[in-house]
């Protein structure tokens, strides 16, 4: 397949209801591309087709390693965690677990998040307040804003809370054990299952003390832009975009871009897209650069790297001007 294969593939969402609210999967390996030579190919099609040309240094025989999603609730979500890579693999018989990452567009006053424990807990307390219901007693609550980031390793209980709407970024699992649904019944009258025991083999026990990520504003490629998670499964930035065409490399990696309130302009080559507000594209690493500009004075965007090399965010904030002990203490909480 020539070179005009390379192009941004804008992605067709996936749209799902729940009896909390909703989701939109912006970038998954199931989605399908909407325009160009390759419309009507799903990611996973992609990766077969295009092997390194799409995916650079990941393995194209495993699934496309992110998920995006917006997430819109209306309701608390289900209080729940996640396996890591180790448990999945020897019980699930699936390649990763899920460490995610939640950045807060809008929530309304009162909203809060479930995060962790309120204090140190066991095993066998937690079965018992899981059995007596009383396991709401012991859970942290805290408050969120717009502009907050978080970060939810695997093992770390929790919940979104209602009149939230934030992006999620995840390594590419649906593995998720539901601890507690606010003794809720689904569609179908019945109450949904739950996992407390695989929840309990996964579930860090230690109270939780940290909140909202320590992100850094700096500016790179002439672009203002604010890093907000940066681990080892994928590197989540907010950066704006103007009227002036600035370029950006994909140092051999998928680029997923989300356009947030305004038409943002995507070009690799001579192929050009419109994104509108909170649609996808994802940048094939053999594009090697792409261009992004805006007709409306400046637009936000998402812009979500896959697993990065070893050091990629550090390198990139200290040729910014980022002073080092600062990004310790960044990359710290990762």
């Amino acid at each position: 397949m020539n070179d005009r294969a390379l192009y941004p593939y804008v992605l067709e969402p996936k749209e799902t209801t729940a009896i909390w609210g909703g989701e939109s999967w912006k970038c998954w390996d199931a989605n399908r591309v909407r325009n160009g030579a390759l419309a009507g190919k799903t990611l996973a099609e992609l990766r077969s087709i295009l092997g390194s040309r799409l995916l650079g240094k990941i393995d194209p025989q495993r699934i496309f390693p992110v998920l995006t999603k917006i997430i819109t609730a209306n309701d608390w979500l289900s209080v729940q965690v996640h396996p890591d890579d180790a448990y999945a693999q020897r019980v699930e018989h699936q390649p990763n677990g899920k460490t995610e990452c939640w950045y807060i567009f809008s929530a309304q006053p009162d909203s809060e998040l479930v995060f962790g424990w309120a204090r140190d807990m066991s095993r066998a307390e937690y079965e018992r307040r899981v059995a007596d219901g009383t396991l709401g007693d012991v859970l942290r609550r805290i408050p969120v804003k717009a502009g907050d980031a978080f970060y939810i390793p695997a093992g770390t209980l929790h919940a979104i809370g209602g009149g939230i709407v934030l992006f999620e970024t995840q390594q590419a699992s649906d593995l998720t054990y539901r601890i507690f649904d606010w003794n809720r019944v689904g569609p179908d009258g019945k109450p949904r299952p739950l996992h407390v025991q695989k929840a309990a083999d996964v579930l860090n026990y230690h109270a939780e003390i940290g909140g909202a990520v320590e992100t850094i504003d700096y500016r790179f490629e002439s672009l203002d832009r604010t890093v907000l998670i940066a681990d080892r499964n994928f590197i989540v930035e907010r950066i704006v975009a103007t009227e002036e065409p600035c370029s950006i490399s994909t140092h051999d990696r998928p680029l997923i871009v989300m356009s947030l309130e305004r038409e943002l302009l995507l070009r690799c080559d001579d192929e050009e897209v419109a994104l509108g507000k909170h649609e996808t594209a994802v940048v094939p690493a053999g594009a090697q650069r792409c261009s992004l500009c805006t007709n409306h004075g400046s637009s936000p965007f998402m812009f979500v790297t896959p697993p990065p090399d070893e050091r990629f965010i550090a390198t990139q904030l200290l040729a910014a001007g980022v002073e080092q002990s600062r990004i310790d203490r960044f990359t710290e909480q990762f």
